[in-house]
């Protein structure tokens, strides 16, 4: 006899709740793992010890450790783009555009985003998952573009754009690194929201100071 309507919709909001708890005591627990041993020395089976589920469990919700530690960036970018599709469908491209920007300066998103990007430096296969979610992102902001109401935008002019932006969000963030080594700190947050605020600016003014 298969479940009614209502249980399902009841048990489903509690299932899911579930799911999203054991994905963050996993990213948590990676995490925590990564600043005491460093990025490379640990494994699978450490983190899924530490958070308390099965190894078969950790590789449903993610492919490797290095996915699991670079979530905040994934969720750091996803928060960008879900800025960009808020936007009012009859505001200029670029106006919309400039607002993801200002969405990456979210003090909310970025302590951990911060601290994953300083770790993804020193380690190859972070770095390689970390580029891959800023690739996902301009897929989809590029996407995006193509489907608002009325668009008849470029394909070319769209990505370009997008490069743009991303770009810019990607040099203030190495701008950072540098000045900081990734250490993340009230004051290098505030330095790292300056950054990201002036690229803004660099781009609103056509790069001229």
């Amino acid at each position: 006899m298969s479940a009614s309507p209502e249980t399902v919709r009841s048990v489903q909001p509690g299932w899911e709740a579930n799911k999203a708890a054991t994905r963050s005591a996993i990213v948590e627990t990676a995490m925590n793992l990564v600043r005491v041993k460093g990025p490379g020395r640990f494994t699978v089976d450490d983190i899924a010890a530490a958070a308390g589920v099965s190894r078969r469990t950790f590789f449903n919700y993610f492919p490797s450790r290095e996915a699991a530690l670079v979530v905040s960036i994934e969720d750091f970018l996803d928060h960008a783009a879900d800025q960009f599709l808020s936007r009012p469908a009859e505001e200029p491209l670029v106006e919309s555009m400039y607002e993801v920007l200002i969405a990456l300066a979210d003090p909310i998103h970025l302590a951990a985003m911060a601290e994953v990007y300083g770790l993804a430096g020193t380690d190859a296969q972070m770095n390689r998952f970390q580029l891959q979610g800023w690739q996902n992102c301009a897929d989809r902001l590029v996407t995006a573009i193509s489907q608002r109401p009325g668009a008849d935008h470029d394909p070319l002019y769209a990505s370009a754009l997008v490069g743009s932006v991303l770009s810019s969000g990607k040099a203030a963030l190495s701008q950072w690194y540098r000045r900081t080594g990734g250490d993340v700190t009230e004051e290098s947050l505030t330095l790292l929201r300056q950054l990201l605020v002036d690229v803004v600016g660099y781009l609103r003014h056509g790069f001229t100071q």
